[in-house]
């Protein structure tokens, strides 16, 4: 488990970044007004004195997405996260952890909670698949995490928000059984995520459980989703034991500012 030393270094390093601050100051966005008139006329030899609307021209609009998101497919993707984002002990991960199958499938008598055990299993937090995913590793701590840029209208990314904040209500402790027959202790609190975005929802799980040969395991995650204007993204940070919160924050941090840096692009490119 990293000490407190070595996160402050982290987050420090990730705050010292030129293009990061330089980032930070610039994150603004700017929203573009538009009118339309229609155009009154008086035909010389009208036998009536009112006036007729000449109907305009109809101008084609270009197709909307489906899933209401602004972002094509290849701003998707340059709105993930990188390895370089959070520090020099992250990498592209391995693959999944195995402790995914272990302690994440599992399902409980409480709807709502057997809902959000279901939603971290597949990763689908945002209430869908995803449009781009990316998984990061972190060889200090074996942490894991999971970032995904959403695929989903902005009101009903405000809806998962809003059951996600239900959450720390509905299921603060509750029990949950595992695939292969393992009792878990499951806790769910509410947790703090920097001020970014339009709107957001953290919250800290904590997972407890017995193996058949008496050992004993705790899978501690991090859960944080953020809508960004049109656009939204969410993470999963977790891992056997303490998980580094440090990274965490930066990601939320670094992803709204991949997010609005991508939207300021494309309004330059038009």
């Amino acid at each position: 488990m990293p000490s407190m030393q070595s996160l402050t270094s982290l987050t420090e390093a990730i705050r010292s970044r030129p293009r990061l601050r330089h980032s930070l100051i610039a994150a603004g966005l700017i929203a573009v007004g538009g009118c339309a008139a229609l155009g009154l006329n008086h035909p010389a030899t009208a036998p009536q004195p009112l006036p007729t609307i000449d109907r305009p021209t109809p101008i084609p609009k270009a197709p909307g997405r489906p899933n209401g998101a602004s972002l094509t497919d290849a701003q998707a993707q340059a709105a993930l996260l990188t390895p370089t984002d959070l520090g020099a002990s992250w990498t592209a991960t391995r693959g999944f952890a195995t402790w995914r199958d272990g302690m994440l499938k599992a399902t409980s008598s409480a709807g709502e909670c057997s809902r959000l055990l279901n939603a971290l299993y597949t990763d689908e937090l945002l209430g869908g698949p995803p449009r781009a995913t990316i998984g990061l590793d972190d060889t200090d701590t074996d942490a894991q995490l999971h970032y995904q840029i959403g695929a989903r209208r902005p009101a009903d990314v405000d809806a998962t928000l809003g059951w996600l904040k239900s959450l720390p209500a509905q299921c603060a402790r509750f029990t949950a059984t595992t695939d292969n027959g393992l009792q878990e202790d499951v806790r769910v609190d509410a947790a703090a995520l920097p001020e970014v975005g339009d709107a957001r929802q953290g919250l800290h799980l904590t997972i407890a459980t017995t193996t058949s040969d008496g050992r004993d395991h705790l899978l501690t995650m991090d859960v944080a989703a953020v809508r960004v204007g049109q656009d939204a993204f969410a993470l999963t940070n977790g891992g056997l034991g303490d998980v580094p919160n440090a990274a965490t924050q930066a990601a939320v941090q670094v992803g709204a500012l991949h997010l609005t840096d991508v939207h300021r692009r494309g309004r330059a490119q038009v």
